[in-house]
């Protein structure tokens, strides 16, 4: 039985009153706080006697009190800050993980769960956890694949200095207004359209520093970035942790501030830009210092009296602050809230800085570039607060005065000395997709292993203040991670998977399937004695190699001989691990190779030079082609290089030289010894192949030298005086034009000509010498074809043309191949530098086959050349790298033909007999290895063996 609901009246008169009363109360009192609130505390300063800028000098104050950096419960966020709504969790089952801990020594082979932009588990994870999700679970099963961090770069011009380079969008790294303005930020000129974005995720780059360029003392404040595209398309949505500052002229805010980043530079660069002397510039940074310091202490006295309250002292007076110098100003914080990155090469330089760190009493997060740090790691020490790291590259030097005594083995002296090392790709001066590489050389030169991981990871996140983030493999982390298909110190190490906030960059990878043996850390030399001999010489070491005592020299535990023929490459003799082999050369002429027992007697014992190759290899040497190598010491010092070419469609030819008709050759500006030439050499590189230097169409006669030899009159310096007609057809800013460029060769061809220049162009359309064409352009390639079709067909004869650079080749590849034309890929591993350039073959994991492998299908005869002179010691790595990345498409001997007989075939080089080439020595592996050491040069030309 339902039970009746008591009935119910209303409220009694009485009390509709009291509440009536109530309710005026209240709202007399709402309305008197509204109107406090409306007209701000003016009212309240009635009765306090306080100014109307208390509240936001009293905030103010309160936020220098602010610590930068996460904060407390950080770890404790459940979903990232940069997490996309409908991103799937991903479980990467059976990883071998490289985490970070321990000093980059911690390996764990575990499972990693992804959801919401972080790591949220490592290990064996719950079937309970997992079964959460559902059907939304993304497993994938990496089989013990590496797994490690995200690359973090500490030093980028990505999007400020964007690629392909064009005249209107490509330069906004660097100001010309003044030597000193930290007010700029490179956020302001951040292009999201660089086609380098997709390139270095490829290459597992996840976070990059991009910092202003280097022409100013002070050039303004850097930004941190994710690499992928967001789905708001614009550049604050890069943008990891951004400062406060961003979005407010002043910081006022009871967050914990966000790390800043400021970029300095020393030496060369400003002086060049503002005609400054060294005394200049450090004038200039301790004034701008001053200035800030002087606005700082008026911040701090203004605040001493805001936490006393004494009001009447501050009642005129607003915060002191110029929104110009903030940003420095905040450099002075108590609590250091701006992380100094400081470009500075020679010794000079850093002690200036360091000085500086200790006269204004701030810290310096690192030096950059450095080249001579690891010459003066005390003097580092002696920063202010504490040592900073220091950011270089591996091999990248000489090329100015500043970088002249730089060292392979820097990274690992610096190390040694306990200061943080971190590799750098300052992109695009060095392309950030291959920052791994610069590690692996780092490593193979001396950095222990897990310090030359951490140098692209771990390292240089917390130096730019985001370890607590980015840099490691940790629950909690950003699901940032890159998945390997071999060991990550590894040559030709290539992402499966990139994985940036959790979210997979590589939408169809293509990788090589490499054996078990590639997972495991490659062994390396020992360069004990040359990094002590950096040191030693200050940076300057001998170079020159020491010829065998003895005319015998015996190469003993030889696996494998690689020799010319026809202007191959073919095997001579292979191994087996147990059974090694011997070598015998006589007067610099290998007279035996084979088994022990073959080659070697008793009397052979008594009178050879014994030397232990260690299950080492013997190969044809090497040649480089497409740096000014041979022709300069340092390319920005004017005084060490040959010079420029005159170009008669700019400038009028001097009738004294022959005028238009005249053709230049490089043979007679040659110079020997360089250091680029002789590490060149150690490197395994003995034939240096160069063009006439020259800024447009025009170069003249290539010429082909030993880069052993110590002048132009020891015996075989120069190998052979002529080599080939060079001319370069490319865009040169309109002027002159393609089409006037074209028009000018068709003319020299098929047209008879004045001078020497009309007699080799007569060479070249009868089939007796090489054209060499620089460029690029599948555009322009596709009418080279025509032209040369064009010459054959009017003089019955075949034209020997080469085209170099060709980076856009891969689109005529089965054309090219028709036509007989020979390519020069400059360099091995393309970029869009250039617009001509941006229809690039880049190969694993973007595409299926890089440009070269495509070439070599069409049975293109193809040879890889670099673009600056000290990347030619590395030309064995180059050619080692695209048979890796081939996956067994090309076998060794025709990658080492990549980088010798190739080259010097297809420019106009006389390779018909094989006794008089070089052969190259190399300890504990072949020519394309990472474990090798090059130990010696066989020369048949100078009857010598070199040895080092």
């Amino acid at each position: 039985m339902n039970k009746a609901l008591p009935s119910y009246s209303g409220p009694s008169p009485e009390r509709l009153r009291r509440r009536k009363d109530v309710g005026v109360v209240t709202a007399c009192i709402l309305s008197i706080l509204f109107f406090l609130c409306i007209r701000g505390t003016a009212y309240f300063n009635l009765f306090n006697s306080t100014p109307s800028h208390a509240a936001s000098a009293v905030s103010r104050c309160l936020s220098l009190e602010l610590a930068p950096g996460p904060s407390a419960d950080f770890h404790k966020r459940k979903q990232s800050d940069r997490y996309v709504p409908g991103t799937k969790p991903y479980l990467l089952k059976n990883a071998r993980i490289w985490t970070g801990a321990e000093n980059g020594t911690e390996v764990v082979d575990a499972d990693i769960l992804l959801d919401k932009g972080l790591i949220k588990g490592i290990g064996h994870v719950r079937q309970s956890t997992l079964q959460a999700y559902k059907d939304d679970l993304v497993v994938i099963d990496v089989r013990g694949s590496w797994v490690t961090p995200g690359i973090v770069d500490l030093h980028s011009h990505l999007g400020d200095a964007s690629s392909p380079e064009l005249d209107g969008a490509s330069g906004d790294d660097n100001s010309l207004k003044g030597p000193i303005q930290p007010w700029l930020r490179a956020l302001d000129g951040l292009n999201t359209h660089d086609a380098s974005y997709e390139l270095s995720i490829s290459g597992g780059v996840t976070t990059a520093l991009v910092l202003p360029g280097s022409a100013n003392a002070i050039g303004g404040q850097g930004f941190t970035i994710k690499l992928r595209k967001t789905p708001e398309r614009s550049p604050t949505s890069m943008l990891l942790e951004p400062p406060y500052q961003i979005n407010s002229s002043f910081l006022e805010t009871a967050e914990h501030p966000r790390w800043r980043q400021m970029k300095h530079a020393c030496g060369e660069n400003p002086s060049r830009v503002y005609g400054f002397t060294r005394m200049d510039t450090i004038w200039a940074f301790r004034e701008a210092y001053n200035k800030a310091k002087q606005i700082k202490e008026a911040q701090d006295a203004y605040c001493v009296d805001v936490r006393a309250k004494n009001w009447d002292a501050l009642k005129d007076k607003s915060y002191p602050e110029d929104l110009q110098w903030e940003a420095l100003v905040d450099r002075f914080s108590r609590l250091d809230r701006i992380q100094v990155q400081v470009h500075c090469y020679e010794t000079v330089d850093l002690d200036d800085i360091v000085r500086l760190s200790n006269e204004f009493q701030f810290p310096i997060a690192a030096f950059h570039h450095a080249h001579e740090a690891y010459l003066v790691p005390d003097t580092l020490k002696k920063t202010y607060g504490q040592p900073p790291g220091v950011a270089m590259f591996a091999t990248n030097a000489r090329y100015k005065r500043e970088a002249y005594r730089g060292s392979e083995f820097a990274p690992r002296i610096l190390a040694e000395n306990g200061l943080r090392v971190v590799m750098k790709s300052d992109h695009p001066v060095l392309d950030s997709r291959y920052l791994l590489y610069e590690a692996q050389q780092a490593y193979v030169y001396g950095l222990p292993d897990n310090l030359a991981i951490a140098a692209v990871t771990s390292t240089p996140a917390e130096i730019m203040g985001m370890g607590h983030r980015v840099g490691y493999v940790k629950e909690g982390w950003d699901a940032d991670l890159v998945i390997w298909d071999s060991h990550p110190l590894a040559l030709g190490a290539t992402p499966k998977q990139v994985f940036i906030d959790g979210i997979p960059q590589l939408e169809t990878p293509h990788v090589v399937n490499k054996p078990a043996a590639w997972q495991q850390r490659p062994r390396v030399p020992n360069f004990d004695k040359e990094a002590a001999d950096a040191v030693k010489y200050e940076g300057l070491p001998p170079l020159t190699p020491a010829k065998s005592d003895s005319g015998v020299v015996l190469f003993t535990n030889v696996k494998s001989v690689y020799k010319r023929a026809g202007g191959d490459v073919q095997v001579a003799y292979t191994s087996g691990d147990a059974d090694l082999g011997v070598v015998v050369v006589h007067n610099g002429v290998i007279a035996c190779s084979g088994g022990y027992k073959s080659c070697v007697t008793p009397a052979l014992l008594g009178s050879a030079e014994v030397v232990n190759l260690q299950g080492g290899s013997i190969a044809p040497g090497l040649a480089t082609y497409g740096s000014q190598l041979g022709l300069q010491e340092i390319s920005a010092e004017s005084s060490t290089i040959d010079g420029y070419v005159y170009d008669p469609l700019l400038q009028k030819v001097p009738a004294v030289l022959g005028g238009d008709g005249a053709l230049v050759r490089a043979a007679d500006g040659l110079q020997f010894g360089s250091r680029d030439a002789l590490l060149a050499y150690r490197g395994g590189v003995t034939t240096g192949i160069v063009a006439p230097t020259h800024r447009r169409f025009y170069a003249g006669l290539s010429t082909s030298f030993f880069t052993g030899a110590p002048h132009k009159l020891e015996e075989g310096a120069v190998i052979q005086d002529v080599n080939a007609l060079h001319v370069t057809v490319r865009h040169f800013g309109s002027i002159p034009s393609i089409s006037t460029q074209i028009a000018v060769l068709r003319k020299l061809l098929l047209e008879p000509g004045e001078g020497e220049a009309g007699e080799w162009f007569e060479e070249v359309r009868e089939g007796r010498a090489t054209l060499v064409v620089e460029a690029d352009s599948a555009d322009v390639i596709a009418t080279l074809i025509l032209l040369k079709r064009e010459v054959e067909d009017e003089f019955g004869s075949t034209v020997k043309m080469t085209i170099t650079s060709a980076l856009e080749a891969h689109i005529l590849a089965k054309e090219i191949a028709e036509a007989n034309i020979g390519i020069v890929q400059v360099p091995a591993r393309p970029f869009p530098t250039t617009w001509e350039r941006l229809r690039i073959l880049p190969g694993h994991p973007l595409t299926e086959y890089s440009s070269l492998a495509v070439l070599l299908s069409h049975n293109v005869t193809v040879g890889i050349g670099i673009e600056e002179a000290w990347s030619a010691r590395n030309t064995r790595f180059d050619i080692g790298w695209a048979a890796v990345e081939a996956g067994g498409f090309i076998t060794k001997e025709q990658a080492i033909a990549l980088g010798s007989t190739n080259v010097e075939k297809l420019l106009g080089g006389d390779i018909d007999s094989e006794d008089v080439h070089d052969m190259v020595v190399t300890e504990g592996g072949d020519l394309l290895d990472f474990e090798s050491k090059v130990v010696g040069v066989i020369s048949p030309r100078r009857r010598t063996v070199d040895l080092f």
